[in-house]
């Protein structure tokens, strides 16, 4: 993938490249405190947003590009720390709805107070290039995926995943339930704020409320429930499923209907293939297998 830009400079393939490898970020940020350690956040917009703001500021402001992610990244891992310690007092229905409400109130607060469009400065939209945007995309992709890697195969990604299973018996054995989780939470919304960030870089304007709409959570989930929740490559493959299909229906179908068709999409595969769309690779290679060798 790095030699992508070197092969082809086309502006739509770079841009679905970028677009994929900025969801796959913001899904594999959901998908450790959702699909590791089993709470189902639905506030992960607020990160989202943070990051992308905070970044866009300081690196509109003079501030170097990388040193402007830390910083929005690093103020939403903060937030998630402050908010972890009410919230996770609450458990199942009751955690998901605390965060979307906190989501949608930073929302609000935002489209209030910062109502106008940002738009990059004459200097930056007469030298945009969409291959910095691409390679930096790339990175935090990299990043972001060898963390979640090594979350799965670390001692904390066990605490994690014992609580996900059974929360209960996580705190007979001996799990610090709440130190996980804090720590999932404070992780997830790094990597959000980051995939915030790097969305912020890309995009030549944009509205501060908008990095705070609900969509950013949505469609995170949906990637990473089509993916395989709590895997390493379904958030990868769900979020390659997720931007061509969702190009594709927006172009071919009038207004707003794709959305209807991936709130469709999800519930199909909720009921009827719970482990998302890498638990068919196994089948499918049996099925081939078979056919290869009948006997």
């Amino acid at each position: 993938m790095v030699l992508v830009p070197l092969i082809t400079r086309r502006d739509d393939v770079l841009t679905w490249l970028c677009l994929t490898l900025q969801y796959i970020i913001l899904s594999h940020s959901w998908n450790i405190i959702g699909g590791y350690a089993g709470q189902r956040s639905l506030g992960h917009a607020a990160f989202f947003g943070l990051g992308a703001l905070i970044a866009r500021y300081l690196w509109l402001s003079g501030l170097p590009l990388f040193l402007g992610l830390l910083a929005g990244a690093s103020t939403a891992a903060i937030f998630a720390i402050i908010i972890g310690f009410p919230t996770f007092r609450m458990r199942g229905i009751y955690f998901a709805i605390g965060t979307l409400v906190l989501a949608e109130i930073l929302r609000i607060i935002f489209e209030t107070t910062l109502p106008q469009a940002s738009v990059f400065p004459t200097r930056l939209l007469a030298t945009y290039n969409l291959v910095p945007r691409y390679y930096l995309s790339l990175l935090i992709a990299g990043l972001t995926v060898a963390t979640v890697y090594w979350i799965s195969h670390s001692t904390l990604g066990l605490g994690m995943i014992s609580i996900r299973e059974e929360q209960d018996a996580a705190e007979a054995s001996g799990v610090d339930t709440l130190r996980h989780k804090l720590l999932a939470f404070a992780i997830s919304s790094f990597f959000a704020g980051l995939a915030g960030g790097v969305f912020t870089y890309y995009a030549a304007a944009l509205r501060p409320g908008q990095m705070f709409e609900p969509v950013w959570t949505f469609d995170a989930v949906v990637i990473v429930f089509v993916g395989g929740v709590g895997t390493i490559s379904g958030p990868i493959i769900g979020a390659v499923f997720f931007v061509l299909l969702k190009q594709l229906l927006s172009i071919y179908l009038p207004g707003g209907i794709h959305i209807l068709v991936f709130g469709v999409l999800f519930i199909i595969v909720v009921l009827f293939l719970p482990g998302g769309l890498i638990k068919l690779m196994p089948k499918l290679r049996k099925r081939i297998s078979r056919g290869r060798h009948p006997y």
